[in-house]
């Protein structure tokens, strides 16, 4: 996922009232009475709606739905991995006539045969951030290449050790989903080690959240209290970690990397609580899924593939070897703001 730094304009805020009808966690958004009665419908699904990168996505999603004439309909699952609650969200968008579904899915296997379902109604279906398992289960996959910011903030944090040996911890999402295994294994092929080695001396489950990655950082001390890199599967995580360590009196003596570039991991890449962050930009990519459900609504022309919305490493402290850009820039850009 990266390459030379390049802004994603996104267009400006919503303007929809949003009224919500609960049916499990699925809230379908009210639509303006200005939009055409045939106005084509898209719907989005998140993993949450509490992680900022996921509230982003669906201003970015909004943004484009008001621009484009389209009804967007939304849902989210109730935590990371509440597959169940995607699941009845796919249902019930299809219900309601979406011609195009746009998801990140919690559970990147359990959530296929769902998808299935609906593209055989008709509906397009495109992953956003996390492609399913296999990947081709969707007619397209909007996304950061998320192997390669592991491999960033890997080889970054391998440049910035200097030789000195590694005590690793990588602070992880949860067993098989798709994103958190390319992150992790391309953190591990950028830093130059395999699973298994001897360097990586804890590994934790933390689902992206805050409190969870603080347990997990407290628990990686206890087992191994010389650790001084820590891999992050996001900055929510990330800063929970910090924590841990600030309370330990170790915020001054271990690197910590993530992986994410919102506007609150870039301010912590800016007050030193992370070294640095490989920048993604959900804006763009739920305006692009946006734009090409209403293309589809509108011509029956499918998007299919990947495309790769851009990454970017964001750090004050440069690495010789390591394009990056620094946190003025990372605020500038952040989410996929400008």
């Amino acid at each position: 996922m990266k390459q030379p730094a390049r802004r994603h304009p996104v267009a400006g805020t919503a303007v929809r009232t949003v009224v919500s009808l609960c049916v499990a966690a699925f809230s379908i958004g009210a639509v303006d009475t200005s939009l055409a009665a045939d106005a084509p419908v898209v719907g989005l699904i998140t993993k949450t709606d509490t992680n900022p990168f996921f509230v982003k996505m669906k201003q970015g999603a909004e943004a484009a739905a008001s621009k484009d004439g389209a009804k967007l309909i939304s849902a989210a699952g109730k935590f990371d991995g509440d597959n169940a609650s995607q699941v009845t969200a796919i249902e019930n968008m299809i219900t309601a006539g979406a011609k195009a579904i746009l998801i990140t899915p919690s559970d990147t296997k359990a959530i296929v045969p769902s998808i299935r379902k609906a593209r055989a109604a008709g509906v397009m279906v495109v992953a956003l951030d996390t492609p399913t398992d296999p990947q081709d289960a969707t007619d397209a996959l909007f996304a950061t290449d998320n192997f390669k910011a592991g491999v960033l903030i890997g080889q970054y944090a391998k440049a910035a050790m200097n030789g000195k040996p590694a005590k690793i911890a990588t602070l992880d999402l949860a067993p098989g989903v798709s994103v958190g295994v390319l992150r992790h294994n391309g953190f591990l092929q950028g830093f130059g080690v395999k699973a298994g080695d001897p360097s990586i001396v804890c590994s934790q489950d933390t689902r992206g959240d805050q409190a969870k990655g603080q347990t997990a950082m407290e628990n990686c001390l206890q087992k191994s209290p010389d650790i001084n890199v820590v891999y992050t599967i996001n900055e929510p995580a990330a800063a929970g970690a910090y924590r841990a360590l600030k309370a330990a009196g170790k915020d001054k003596s271990v690197m910590i990397v993530s992986i994410d570039g919102g506007c609150e991991g870039v301010r912590n890449v800016k007050a030193g609580a992370i070294a640095a962050t490989s920048q993604q930009y959900p804006l763009k990519m739920a305006a692009l899924g946006v734009e090409a459900g209403v293309a589809y609504a509108k011509s029956g022309k499918k998007v299919s593939g990947y495309q790769d919305t851009g990454v970017t490493l964001i750090t004050d402290k440069p690495m010789s070897g390591s394009d990056s850009k620094d946190t003025k820039f990372g605020l500038d850009n952040c989410w996929g703001n400008k």
